[in-house]
């Protein structure tokens, strides 16, 4: 794993690093020692790609830098492994979705799909059908583009499937993921029994007693063919007066590109826990996190409170309180999937409201 890269770091890394954001003009110039001005140009990578904003330089960020150098056109993009990542790959990703192809999300990664959805656009436009983006695709590309546009076709169709599965929660498939906290392990085990009772299929990502790389819970997660998947964690920070509820969701300022259904559930489960609890609301933010990016489903992280916090580490203790977020984002579950004349003002409903409207069925 890179070592990570902060303030007073030198050498060949970092000068490979300064080169980067210098080609981004985040930096005058490249250099070999990694000082305050450094720091601030990779607070600036960070907060414009949905990442932490720390200032250092870790694995994330450093390979987000290697994506961010390639534009479309750079080099031939083809079914690798690994799979080709970068700014061109989502820019590919981007044009196509525009003109109607399904290459999946815009998340920057050559896959199966996004091979599919080249082969498919070649095809329509009579060049070799290889599924590799290179120099004749590309103008093809770019000479549709100016008359060709279909809106945003992947982020409608999610909102589509979401409408087309009904609002009931019964068959449907929502994967938790917790974090090893017992308290949150708790909390997750009370929600997975409500869920359970209202018929829909639950997954946890781990128990108390393993712990599983993020990796292979994306990887899990995925398998499932989840509707939903909803990471539960606390945060932590140096500064313990730190405190509120955030929830993130993929989404990507470079990339154009977010996930309606992610956004819209984070939209309701802050709003609902918010409304129950004394939490200090710390709004919702997009994020391009591995595990909002790479899970295929709808997914949102809650960070419920910080660990650090004397406060928000009192009430998360409270088994009452876990009970209460509980019946929150129970609500916002199913609001995520009611119609809008259904649909119900936040903070009203109540599992037992759900329970008496049927929707089980």
């Amino acid at each position: 794993m890179t070592p990570d890269l902060s303030v007073g770091g030198s050498g060949d890394l970092v000068l490979q690093v300064t080169s980067y954001l210098a080609r981004l003009n985040l930096l005058k110039a490249e250099t070999a020692l990694f000082d305050a001005s450094v720091a601030a140009a990779v607070k600036e990578f960070q907060q414009s790609r949905g990442l932490t904003i720390s200032g250092v330089v870790d694995a994330i960020t450093l390979r987000a830098l290697e994506e961010a150098r390639w534009k479309l056109g750079d080099r031939v993009l083809s079914l690798a492994s690994p799979p080709m990542r970068g700014d061109d790959v989502a820019a590919l990703q981007s044009q196509l979705s525009e003109m109607g192809f399904n290459c999946g999300r815009v998340d920057g990664i050559f896959g199966l799909d996004s091979e599919i959805a080249v082969m498919e656009f070649q095809k329509s436009v009579g060049v070799k059908v290889d599924g590799r983006c290179g120099p004749a695709t590309i103008m093809s590309m770019l000479r549709l583009k100016k008359i060709v546009s279909g809106g945003a076709p992947i982020q409608l169709r999610d909102a589509a499937v979401r409408a087309e599965r009904g609002p009931a929660l019964s068959g449907k498939v929502i994967v938790i993921d917790p974090s090893d906290s017992p308290d949150i392990f708790d909390l997750t085990q009370r929600l997975e029994g409500r869920l359970i009772a209202l018929g829909v299929n639950v997954f946890l990502t781990r128990t108390l007693a393993s712990a599983p790389r993020e990796s292979e819970r994306i990887e899990f997660a995925n398998a499932t063919g989840a509707d939903l998947v909803i990471s539960l964690r606390q945060d932590r920070y140096v500064n313990e007066g730190a405190h509120g509820i955030a929830t993130y969701y993929y989404g990507s300022d470079s990339h154009g590109v977010h996930s309606i259904v992610g956004e819209r559930f984070a939209t309701l489960a802050q709003r609902e826990i918010c409304a129950r609890t004394d939490l200090l609301n710390c709004r919702i933010h997009a994020k391009t996190w591995d595990l909002l990016r790479l899970t295929k489903s709808p997914t949102v992280r809650i960070d419920l409170g910080y660990q650090s916090n004397p406060g928000d580490a009192r009430r998360v203790s409270d088994p009452a309180f876990r009970e209460t977020v509980v019946e929150a984002l129970m609500v916002a579950i199913q609001r995520l999937y009611l119609s809008a004349e259904n649909d119900a003002k936040t903070g009203t409903l109540k599992i037992s409201d759900l329970r008496r409207a049927g929707l089980r069925k």
